[in-house]
């Protein structure tokens, strides 16, 4: 059995410094002297080439400057956590430079596979140690590339080398598509409500939200301000806390979890938070929504949600969902309403005023049972994607510790 070499990064690759320019050099990417250029916008899980800007080829000082294929374009100045984030580089259509904080990592193929390299470099544990090597400036982490080339890099032959970059692009690619098969289930949800609801019929109801909470002061309500809930009594178990990390993704989902004692409760009680509640997150990350299940255990919500109990004789927490992410008038009340990118604006009296074109409750029901089937398809995507997710992990952590390695080849 022959022993597999491990190797300096920078005995087997280079990092190539990119051109330098400022915005005020970009010019129109039909200038005949004109080259692109990518920049930190463009490395993301794939190179993005959506917004690539041009400059006059000039700036490019040496023929290394000019990206190949098998490169790995590495964001190099960035916050501190997307420092070291990086991206395969295709075979490009024409000459293109790079620049704006990036830098190449280019392998000597002598040596390494180069799809083998982004692999590696890619990988969790490579990125969480290339991101310990940023220097971190008034406004940014500068990647330290002396240190990143002293990393060692597990070397097998070049023929295991591909076969590991084989297998890893295979399951990388089945993640792909379930990722692609999700959105399109995503894109069928909205397809069907704009379908029932977008053109609303005349004898629909115009009415605010409202108008559609169940009567009393506590039919939409946000959790306890200031020194009714300090941050020392959370506990480590007892009655749950709901915050913002429970509807960020715009759906109801367990994260950190966070207890008040029952005694606690006791006080708080009227920020109970009842199944089919509409959660609204109003500080923060602004402007997401989430259903509350069935099964949720007792709980409160905090400041930073507005929690809607609903009348349903009138309006169903699914419907009012959808409409509050998807419908036009809603998006653009919203917009309106609401000051800066992330709804900096949104309190509660503004969601009480949100307008909503009312269909009947038969309606409703109609669409719940239609979107309901495409989001049970679309949970076992999320099961098979977390899947695919965690066996991705694992051989990516045997692969570059040699247990994916064949030895005998190597």
């Amino acid at each position: 059995m022959t022993k597999v070499a491990v190797r300096r990064l920078g005995d087997i690759s280079s990092f190539i410094r990119g051109i330098t320019f400022k915005p005020t050099d970009v010019v129109p990417a039909d200038t005949p002297s004109a080259v692109g250029c990518m920049r930190t916008k463009n490395v993301q899980t794939q190179l993005d080439i959506s917004d690539v800007w041009s400059v006059d080829s000039g700036f490019v000082r040496r023929a290394e400057q000019y990206l190949e294929e098998g490169d790995v374009l590495i964001s190099s100045a960035n916050s501190w956590n997307l420092v070291g984030k990086c991206c395969w580089i295709p075979k490009l259509e024409s000459a293109t430079s790079f620049g704006g904080f990036v830098t190449a990592l280019r392998g000597d193929e002598n040596l390494v596979d180069r799809r083998y390299l982004y692999r590696w470099f890619a990988s969790a544990g490579t990125q969480k140690t290339v991101r310990s090597f940023s220097r971190q400036t008034t406004n940014i982490s500068n990647l330290d590339l002396k240190r990143c080339a002293d990393l060692p890099v597990p070397l097998p032959s070049l023929v295991e080398q591909r076969r590991i970059a084989a297998v890893l692009d295979q399951v990388d690619t089945l993640r792909a598509k379930r990722r692609e098969a999700i959105a399109l289930l995503d894109d069928l949800a909205q397809s069907i409500f704009l379908d029932m609801f977008g053109d609303p019929d005349e004898g629909w109801l115009d009415v605010s939200v409202g108008e559609l909470a169940v009567a009393g002061k506590n039919g939409i309500r946000t959790g306890p301000f200031g020194s009714q809930l300090l941050r020392e009594e959370f506990t480590e178990e007892g009655v749950a806390v709901l915050g913002i990390d429970n509807a960020v993704q715009n759906e109801f989902a367990w994260s950190g979890r966070r207890f008040i004692s029952t005694e606690k409760y006791r006080q708080l009680a009227r920020y109970k938070v009842n199944p089919g509640d509409l959660l609204i997150t109003i500080m923060g990350t602004c402007g997401r929504c989430a259903v509350v299940p069935d099964d949720i255990p007792l709980a409160i919500n905090t400041k930073h949600l507005c929690c809607i109990t609903l009348d349903r004789a009138k309006c169903l927490p699914e419907f009012l969902h959808s409409y509050f992410l998807m419908h036009p008038v809603s998006r653009r009340y919203l917009a309106q309403t609401a000051k800066g990118a992330i709804m900096a604006g949104l309190n509660m009296g503004i969601i009480k005023a949100l307008p909503v074109r009312l269909p009947p409750l038969d309606l409703q029901q109609k669409y719940v049972s239609r979107v309901e089937k495409v989001r049970k398809v679309r949970a076992q995507q999320e099961e098979h994607l977390t899947a695919l997710d965690e066996l991705f992990e694992s051989l990516q952590q045997r692969a570059f510790s040699g247990k994916l390695w064949d030895h005998e080849a190597a």
